[in-house]
């Protein structure tokens, strides 16, 4: 038998964590259904149909319904998947709908043609269509558990510059808002701009396919609010579908990429990176659960794991850098003879409670908003 000092046996066990989507739509809306040749296979109430064809949608869906998820199908790029739930024409159960929705794997949710009105929308009408969507983004990011958290995408009447439609539940950070002149579903359109783009890219002055007349200076100013250099973009917590001259060719873009509460989380990528980062944290330290010792080098592996997520994203020049702490860490590093009572408590409560705390701080590289240039000529 040959004489190896040292014997290797390579033993395979790869980990994948999970992969979470960021582009899918879930499209809440009505059909009608027309009198001659009705579909044989129709969308049913509260009935989730996956959709990756804008011909099927329109021919299972006719009306508002398969029209919106036809046209968040014709934005480049757009998702790959929309999800069609009919609501009832008769009752307009939103939230029944929505309950629905919130089950799927979706990361936007919209209304199908559906504008921010006294109706669907006002402050004194609680069960107005996108004030039961707000909420409904709302809690199902925070309660619905992981791969869960959503935004809504709503637009303004058509040719309305009044940003203060959006007020008291609607004003949220997961709500986008679109004003827009077009008779097109706009709220669609956007989703769908939104969902082609990878969650750290900003909305601005990205392509929409739509047709809609520019705003007015006046009506983008009231739109948006003023503002200077030196205080940076304003915000009212709506965007606006603009027409730059100075963009060869023409076409309609998105005019800021604010989310609907600008005095949090001011920006749609901000807010979908976050939750991007979050799901693909979590999905990495699964396997520490049960698995990783409270240890000196359980920590650090620990540590090292949370860095495999974080690091590739410096690189990427998505984050600009970050910071991982553990306290406990600390003070397994210190000699067990210097710690105080108080001390060695907190690593008795950590090993008896099974519990440890993990601070990270994320520095995020936002997009360039505003460029201001100073020309002096001699």
């Amino acid at each position: 038998m040959t004489v190896r000092y040292v014997r290797v046996k390579p033993v395979v066990n790869l980990f994948a964590p999970a992969v979470r989507a960021y582009g899918n739509i879930a499209v809440v809306g009505t059909i009608a259904l027309p009198k001659e040749s009705p579909p044989d296979d129709p969308a049913q109430v509260n009935v989730p149909l996956d959709f990756t064809d804008p011909h099927e949608a329109r021919r299972r869906a006719p009306g508002d319904l398969g029209e919106a998820v036809a046209l968040a199908f014709e934005q480049s790029p757009g998702p790959s998947l929309v999800t069609a739930v009919r609501v009832d024409e008769e009752d307009l159960d939103w939230q029944a709908a929505l309950d629905v929705v919130a089950g799927l794997d979706v990361q936007l949710v919209v209304l199908a043609n559906t504008p921010l009105d006294a109706t669907t929308g006002h402050i004194e009408n609680p069960q107005g269509a996108l004030v039961t969507l707000a909420k409904h983004v709302a809690s199902v990011s925070e309660t619905g558990g992981e791969g869960k958290q959503r935004m809504g995408v709503a637009m303004l009447p058509k040719d309305s510059s009044k940003p203060d439609l959006v007020k008291g539940t609607l004003a949220h950070e997961r709500m986008v808002y679109i004003a827009h002149r077009s008779d097109q579903d706009a709220a669609a359109a956007v989703a769908g701009t939104i969902a082609g783009h990878q969650p750290h890219i900003s909305l601005l002055l990205k392509p929409v396919n739509i047709t809609s007349p520019p705003f007015t200076q006046a009506q983008i100013g009231e739109l948006n609010g003023p503002e200077t250099f030196e205080s940076g973009p304003a915000g009212l917590g709506v965007n606006w579908l603009t027409s730059p001259s100075i963009i060869p060719g023409g076409g309609v873009y998105m005019g800021e990429g604010y989310t609907g509460n600008p005095g949090t989380t001011k920006y749609i990528d901000a807010m979908r990176t976050i939750d991007d980062l979050n799901f693909r944290l979590n999905a990495q330290l699964i396997r520490t659960i049960g698995n990783v010792r409270i240890s000196r080098s359980g920590l650090r592996a620990l540590i090292a794991r949370l860095e495999a997520v974080l690091a590739p994203e410096v690189q990427n020049e998505v984050l600009n850098g970050f910071e991982v702490f553990v306290p406990l860490l600390t003070l397994l590093d210190k000699d067990p003879a210097t710690l105080t009572p108080a001390e060695a408590g907190q690593i008795h409560d950590a090993e008896v409670r099974r519990m440890v705390q993990v601070m990270v701080a994320i520095h995020y590289a936002g997009a360039m908003h505003r460029l201001s240039l100073t020309m002096k000529f001699d």
